[in-house]
């Protein structure tokens, strides 16, 4: 399948981010830089580039949260609700700072992004810079009427799973929230859309991953990464009950028969550890301690301050 990523040279390296996955990859030969189209296949195929590796000033992905609301109320949310939500002529200022700041792949989330009307105008803005790459989170729920509107704006998009079967991610999640989610993947992917599922590993969801990617085949989604629960924002509360270890996770993941066509990534802690985060209030954040924490570094009034001081560690 042929679809668009995000290539540069970063101090004489050439990477290429892929926003579905999130992964970062060296290709063996030079590229054009800015957005390209590449066989996913081939990209995959290419060693991928490790935190630490390279020395960007700006992070190669970030996740930028422009909303804090959100229509459910996960257990193991990451957000930090008690943070403001910039006004929309805010968000496009700092749509405007990340297109500028050089960063190669944006995944915007939330809260719960499809709330934002203005969504598909904050992506095309980044991608306007003709550098980044463009991907949503989503727990679905409002897909299924918003893919049309997204497909031309989008890069890619992650729907959260917690489970293959509504029993188990309803539990999580909310009544609902699972047949909401696998209709909104139906209509993203006959929008054209290229879909990621995203799991948390959790011990009481980690024995559907293999029923997940049976699923994501079938539905004809390119891949599911599995994440590592963070004890971060609400996930603290649950962590001691719910959290695998790394390698109780790499045992898990490791184990599964991968469906034709299907990617499957693995984030373990260790990996999210350095990432980026804009949050609603316009303060970039970094994951640190081993991804066990975040910490606030300044807010972003201009491109530079997305060039945090341990950029290097970036994923």
């Amino acid at each position: 399948m042929i679809r668009t990523f995000a290539a540069a040279a970063i101090n004489g390296t050439m990477v290429v981010h892929d926003p579905a996955v999130g992964t970062n990859h060296l290709p063996p030969q030079p590229l054009p830089s800015g957005r390209i189209a590449l066989d996913e296949h081939q990209v995959a195929a290419w060693p991928e580039a490790q935190p630490g590796q390279l020395t960007p000033k700006a992070p190669l992905s970030m996740c930028w949260s422009p909303i804090v609301r959100c229509n459910l109320a996960c257990p193991h949310c990451l957000d930090d609700k008690s943070v403001r939500e910039s006004s929309a002529e805010e968000r496009q200022q700092l749509a405007g700072h990340i297109t500028a700041s050089g960063v190669l792949g944006v995944d915007l989330s939330g809260g719960e992004p499809l709330l934002l009307r203005d969504l598909p105008d904050l992506a095309q803005a980044i991608r306007a810079g003709e550098r980044a790459v463009v991907s949503c989170t989503t727990n679905g729920w409002h897909l299924a009427r918003r893919a049309q509107e997204l497909a031309p704006a989008l890069d890619a998009i992650r729907v959260s799973l917690d489970g293959a079967t509504a029993a188990t991610h309803d539990t999580w999640r909310g009544t609902d929230s699972h047949s909401r989610a696998i209709d909104g993947t139906q209509a993203a992917v006959a929008a054209g859309l290229r879909v990621q599922f995203q799991m948390v590993l959790m011990r009481s969801t980690y024995h559907e991953a293999q029923a997940l990617l049976d699923l994501a085949s079938q539905l004809g989604v390119g891949g599911v990464t599995f994440l590592q629960l963070l004890p971060i924002g609400e996930g603290q509360a649950i962590a001691d009950d719910q959290m695998l270890t790394d390698e109780q996770a790499r045992a898990a993941v490791y184990s599964l028969t991968v469906p034709d066509g299907v990617r499957v990534r693995l984030r373990t802690r260790g990996s999210a550890d350095g990432f980026t985060v804009l949050r609603a209030d316009g303060y970039a954040w970094r994951n640190t301690g081993g991804a066990t924490s975040i910490t606030a570094f300044l807010p972003v009034n201009g491109p530079e301050d997305l060039h945090l001081p341990t950029a290097a560690s970036a994923s």
